[in-house]
């Protein structure tokens, strides 16, 4: 047993272990055990029961507001302090608020205190009211009629969508909506053969948000998607599925964190796409939720409301599902990585022209992920043993498949 997010050990009570619940109370929640050291070996507390309530009276006297908690005292002498993420964020020990950071407990910096704080009112920052005075949404109304129909864009229209308030004031989804703002929106590198080789820089800022997925998504078609001439025909190629782009762009747009001022950047190589947006996750799901598309939940409501009414994103909660769907039948898959401040979408090239067959496709399935013999494949496959290996020497000449090893060590792997 060791040390986590949100797990603690304390051999003792030290004012320490203070912080550590200010920082479960702002989050997850969590638990410290007090009576074990940094291992998890136990060492037992002297007079459990009277050390209980001097930690109960320590939590009540500096902590505020209060935090919700439990106490319990098992059979080790273990005192086992239990703290709930509590409804009044952020909490604060002697004026001051934590987080967690892995398995250690830090200040909270003042980007994210203002998060918290909304938090603790219950009000996403797309709701908040923003200072900009001076805006206009002509390109949010040509979207609209375009996809909705409606005359004009008028003051009852952006009430509905949230994007001013009841008192007519612009709302910062409304601000990052209008034309003119103040907003970092996307940065794009397209490098060349390595990341010292900048070819080109496309910079989008101070310009609505939807104005800026369009541009990315030219840029996208303007390198990835190609034409072939085959014979006297012209055949349309996407090096990277368009689907996976448009969902992994708009996801990158709707649930980013608004209020870290950065762009969301996009690279652009012969290998793929790298996408990292700023803000990790919405406080509620897991890295395992988030990468297996089985819960959305929404940083920015009113954004992600107007992208689905627009078509832009199908179903709050989809997008990932999405993207790992566009490439179901590739050799290559996609990547997600959650960082403590970002998250990263990799979205790499498939290769179209390998004009694979049904029995080599069902190779490269067998070994996704993997690395096996002949024996192996044959078991999983069905083929016969000279037909898997003229298939295997057929994967190599195309570059797929690599193999490894000699006689009968030898085993194979996609490349």
């Amino acid at each position: 047993m060791r040390e986590t997010y949100n797990l603690e050990f304390k051999q003792t009570m030290t004012n320490s272990f203070l912080k550590t619940v200010v920082a479960f109370a702002n989050y997850d929640g969590g638990k410290i055990i007090f009576g074990l050291d940094d291992k998890g070996k136990i060492i037992g507390i002297e007079e459990p029961t009277k050390f209980a309530i001097d930690l109960e009276n320590k939590i009540n006297d500096s902590i505020s507001p209060q935090v919700d908690y439990e106490i319990e005292i098992d059979q080790n002498n273990l005192v086992i302090l239990n703290v709930d993420s509590g409804d009044d964020k952020p909490y604060f020990y002697k004026s001051k608020s934590y987080k967690r950071n892995d398995s250690a407990t830090v200040e909270v910096y003042p980007q994210e205190l203002k998060r918290l704080i909304l938090e603790g009112k219950n009000i996403s920052y797309d709701q908040v009211p923003s200072i900009n005075k001076d805006y206009k949404f002509s390109y949010l109304e040509e979207k609209l009629q375009e996809k909705l129909g409606i005359d004009k864009l008028n003051n009852d229209i952006l009430k509905t969508l949230e994007l001013i308030d009841k008192n007519n004031e612009l709302t910062n989804a409304g601000d990052i909506f209008a034309d003119n703002n103040s907003r970092n929106m996307i940065d794009i590198v397209r490098f060349g053969d390595d990341i010292n080789t900048i070819l080109s820089r496309f910079t989008y800022k101070d310009m609505s948000i939807l104005k800026a997925f369009d541009l990315a998504l030219d840029k996208y078609k303007e390198y990835y998607n190609i034409e072939k001439i085959d014979g006297m025909y012209r055949r349309k190629i996407e090096l990277i599925p368009e689907a996976a782009f448009r969902e992994a762009i708009a996801n990158a747009l709707v649930h980013r964190d608004w209020m870290i001022q950065s762009f969301i950047q996009i690279s652009l190589t012969d290998e793929g796409i790298r996408i990292i947006s700023p803000g990790s996750l919405t406080q509620g799901i897991s890295e395992e939720e988030y990468i297996n598309g089985n819960l959305s939940l929404m940083r920015n409501p009113i954004i992600a409301n107007i992208f689905f009414r627009l078509d832009i994103i199908e179903a709050f909660g989809t997008g990932i599902r999405r993207i790992k769907k566009a490439y179901e039948d590739e050799v290559v898959k996609p990547e997600f990585k959650v960082y403590q401040n970002s998250i990263e979408v990799f979205l790499p090239v498939i290769e179209k022209s390998l004009d694979l067959s049904i029995d080599e496709n069902k190779v490269i399935k067998a070994l996704i992920n993997k690395k096996l013999s002949s024996s192996q494949l044959g078991e999983i496959t069905g083929f016969k043993k000279n037909k898997l290996i003229d298939l295997l020497n057929s994967l190599i000449e195309k570059s797929v498949v690599i193999r490894e090893g000699k006689n009968r060590g030898t085993k194979y792997k996609l490349r």
